[in-house]
């Protein structure tokens, strides 16, 4: 699994960019990926990356 930060964070549409040393471009999430509360700008997580048809795409989100 790889470890990054809530980068930037959309409550109204449920989707956000976590910044990751294990990428080389910030890593979409959905909040339907997630489960729970909504995540903050800054909460460490962590998740797999997967290769969408729009870049890199965050699967399996852990708040740590």
């Amino acid at each position: 699994m790889a470890n990054g930060k809530v980068d930037f964070f959309n409550d109204t549409g449920g989707y956000g960019f976590i910044s990751t040393d294990d990428a080389d471009e910030d890593v979409f999430f959905h909040m339907e990926d997630v489960g729970g509360p909504d995540l903050e700008e800054g909460e460490e997580i962590e998740f797999d990356i997967e290769q969408a048809d729009k870049g890199p795409r965050a699967t399996n989100v852990v708040r740590q």
